[in-house]
Formats: C-alpha cells, sequence, structure tokens
C-alpha cells in the first residue's frame, strides 16, 4: 500500500510564494487549524424553515470547500439561506487552504475543531475510508452527493506554445525526454495524489507515451499556488479546476491543452462528502444539508444565474479572485489561449443537467481503479464491497424526492454504463479487471 509523508504532498518555492498573493499556505501537517483560511459564514438570507424541512436532530454543522469554481454549491447554499430554509440554520462554510488541510480537517471533525463535511476531490473519502491518506487511521466517510461534472483543465507551460499541444500530450514526449536528457527536472503538477487532477493528467500523459511515474515527476500543489508556480518556472503543465486556467491564459504565463470533459465527456469530478459518523448520528441535519446543495446545484446550474453566482465567489471571503478570471468559463466559453477559442461549449462545467448531481457507483469504481492502476491502493481492494460503503446514493434520491425533483429524473441504475474516453478506450464498470488489463502504462 503507498504511504504518503508530508514531503510528498507539498512542493515549497519561496520564490513562488512571493510572486503571488493569492498563495495559500499548503503544510499537510496532523495539526491543520494553523493552515486553514476560514470563513464562518452561516446562511446570510433571512429564510425561515420551510414547513416540511427535515426535524434536524441538529442545526449546526461545519463544511469546507477549496477556492474552485465547482464549490459553489456550497457557497450558493449558504448564501442564498438554503441551509436555513431546511433547518439547518447554524452552517459554517470554511476554506480550506489545500487539500491535505481538507483531509485534516474531516480526519479531527468539528468536535476536535475540524470540519464535518466538504466539497472534496471524489476518490478523497474512499481514501480516507481505507486509511492511505490518514496514516492507518480509517476515517469512514460517505459521499452524498456529486457537486459536478467536466470543468477542469490541463494547462501547459507558454515554453510549449509553438508544439500545439491539445488533446493529445504526444507532442511533448519528445521534449520532455530532451530536457530531461539535459539534466531538468521536470515537474507536472495536480492537487493532491490519488485525487481526480492527479488521475486526469495521468490519463493524458500515459494516453501519449508519457509514464507519469518515470518520465516527469507529478507533484502536488494547492490549486490557489498552481499560476504562481508556473510563472516562476517551477512546472510545465498542470491540472486543476478553474479559475486558475483562465486566470494562467488572463495572465499569459501559459495555456489551455484541453478541458477536461474533451478528456471524458461529462467526467464525474468533485463531492460533496460527510463523516460517516456524523451522518449515522444525524440523519436528519444530513438530508437537510443534501437537499440545500441539491437546490443550490439547481441554480448554478440556470444560465442567468450565472453572472449573479461568479459575483458572489469571486468575493473576498470566498475566492479573492477577479470575476473575469471566472464568468466566461462558468458559461462555457474558452479562450484556450492559443489561438483557439469555444462559445457555450458542450463540455462546460455542469451542475445538475445530464445528472450531474447523482454520485453513479460506476464512476467511483472508475476512480479505485485508477488508484489501483498507479499504485495508491492494493490491487485486490474489494471495491464493489467500498464503493457500497462508501457511496449513499439513496440518501441522494431521498433528498431529491424531498425537494420534488420528479421520478423521471431520478437516475433507476447505480452505472451510467459503458464510458468512452478521447483515445477511444472503454470502461465497462461491470469488468474493470478488463479496462486495467488493456492499459499499457501502470503500476499494477
Amino acid at each position: 500500500m503507498t504511504k504518503f509523508t508530508r514531503r510528498q504532498f507539498i512542493i515549497t518555492t519561496s520564490a513562488a510564494a512571493a510572486g503571488s498573493a493569492l498563495v495559500h499556505g499548503c503544510s499537510s501537517s496532523n495539526t491543520a487549524s494553523n493552515n486553514t483560511s476560514t470563513t464562518n459564514t452561516s446562511s446570510t438570507a433571512n429564510v425561515s424553515p420551510v414547513a416540511d424541512a427535515p426535524k434536524v436532530e441538529t442545526t449546526t454543522a461545519r463544511l469546507g470547500f477549496i477556492a474552485l469554481t465547482d464549490s459553489a454549491p456550497l457557497i450558493i447554499a449558504a448564501e442564498k439561506g438554503l441551509f436555513a430554509k431546511y433547518g439547518m440554520t447554524d452552517v459554517k462554510v470554511e476554506k480550506q487552504a489545500s487539500w491535505p488541510v481538507t483531509r485534516d480537517n474531516l480526519t479531527l471533525g468539528s468536535g476536535g475543531g475540524g470540519i464535518d463535511g466538504a466539497h472534496i476531490l471524489t476518490p478523497m473519502p474512499y481514501l480516507m475510508s481505507l486509511g492511505t491518506i490518514t496514516e492507518g487511521k480509517k476515517v469512514p466517510m460517505y459521499i452524498l452527493a456529486r457537486l459536478n461534472t467536466n470543468g477542469q483543465a490541463i494547462s501547459v507551460a507558454e515554453t510549449y506554445k509553438e508544439l500545439k499541444v491539445a488533446k493529445e500530450s504526444t507532442p511533448l514526449k519528445e521534449a520532455f525526454a530532451k530536457s530531461k536528457a539535459a539534466g531538468k527536472d521536470l515537474k507536472v503538477a495536480m492537487t493532491f495524489p490519488g485525487g481526480t487532477h492527479d488521475l486526469w493528467i495521468r490519463y493524458w500523459l500515459a494516453a501519449g507515451g508519457i509514464n507519469p511515474d518515470s518520465d516527469v515527476s507529478v507533484v502536488p500543489v494547492p490549486p490557489p499556488q498552481m499560476v504562481a508556480n508556473m510563472k516562476v518556472g517551477n512546472m510545465e503543465a498542470f491540472c486543476v479546476g478553474e479559475p486558475w486556467n483562465a486566470q494562467l491564459v488572463n495572465q499569459k504565463r501559459g495555456y489551455t491543452a484541453l478541458v477536461t470533459g474533451e478528456l471524458w465527456n461529462d467526467h464525474p469530478e468533485k463531492a460533496f462528502a460527510m463523516r460517516a459518523d456524523w451522518v449515522d448520528k444525524n440523519p436528519n441535519a444530513a438530508k437537510a444539508l443534501l437537499m440545500a446543495v441539491q437546490e443550490a446545484q439547481q441554480w448554478c446550474e440556470k444560465a442567468e444565474n450565472k453572472e449573479e453566482m461568479v459575483n458572489i465567489v469571486s468575493q473576498q471571503k470566498w475566492f479573492r479572485v477577479p470575476a473575469k478570471d471566472i464568468i466566461e468559463r462558468a458559461k462555457g466559453n474558452i479562450d484556450y489561449g492559443d489561438g483557439r477559442t469555444e462559445e457555450n461549449f458542450a463540455y462546460k462545467m455542469k451542475f445538475w443537467a445530464n445528472n450531474a448531481s447523482y454520485p453513479y457507483k460506476s464512476h467511483d469504481l472508475w476512480f479505485l481503479t485508477e488508484n489501483i492502476r498507479w499504485g495508491y491502493i492494493p490491487a485486490n481492494t474489494d471495491t464493489k464491497k467500498l464503493v457500497d460503503q462508501v457511496n449513499r446514493e439513496d440518501l441522494w434520491k431521498e433528498a431529491a424526492k424531498a425537494i420534488g425533483v420528479p421520478d423521471a429524473e431520478i437516475p433507476k441504475s447505480s452505472s451510467r454504463g459503458v464510458e468512452t474516453f478521447f483515445d477511444g478506450v472503454k470502461f465497462d464498470p461491470a469488468n474493470p479487471e478488463a479496462y486495467l488489463k488493456s492499459l499499457k502504462i501502470k503500476k499494477a
């Protein structure tokens, strides 16, 4: 089983820290309180609970988020009073400095000064439940909803602009080989080992014949530090959510090779997850939180709400990023930074459309299979059993029905079926072993 040390979780660069006011601390020590930038925000709208709100066991919850556009449903649920609408009148939504800090605060739980739930990389609740990223201590988690599909991107340094790298990473293979032969340490960044961004960039590199474990160094960097590191030449490429790819383009420090929906159309991304013990102790409160998040996702999906959504999340207390760095990609308008542009792109981030919120078990199975592929979890992991333990699609359905989602819009199956990637590779959730066997570059 792969062990992760503190050193593996961070890339230290004083130059990057000095180069950007957006840089946050990225320590992954077990004491998270000193490393967390918090925004304590109860529901700000004056909303009274609806008559049929769940009879909650507690009105209090602490939820974490990272400054990424796909955290918008949690922020909107707080700002629009949706948590209060369903009886959760004291919900705090707190900014986390990095994914390791999110992990540490979830491990602590609110009783220990941490948090109860979070906007999170989908694989992390599984890795926590296994104890893989929590120093062997199992922290049982539940995934209650998917927060979004699509909406991430892989960006490349300005140095490689003449190569016109897009969906295929192949043009980088020779360039990387020459640089490595000349003694350069080639860094490619993602946000957390085994997380979604790590898996997207690994898949993309491997599809082009680049081994992410031997041809480059894949390093974790907190999202707000990505652009700063690119500015000072610390990395060749990175994968992260928005607004950081757009900000890189706006500052003319690099360009977007592809948005991740091009890699896998309508792929699952972040999740809304909570500690299992909190949900088990407070099932009605968990349902109320989920109802609020689902309603916020519906609101965020509407085109007429995009401007307001961006104006809210860009504020100092949330992202502290110019709205112009968020708005266009939130609308599906992509300026790749290399002359290519798209308007109302089919691969834009979705919060609710096309069952974006539904936590398909088949998708979680893919994430676990990829974690096996890269050696993060043992090959003999009982992935189906683990998915059944962590994925609470049953709670999603209960909450959806409670807010009036029509039966026709609630998936009947735990599987979305066979998935096809940009390179023609298919993942059949009924036979993940065949998928894994078909991949040329892998550890497992």
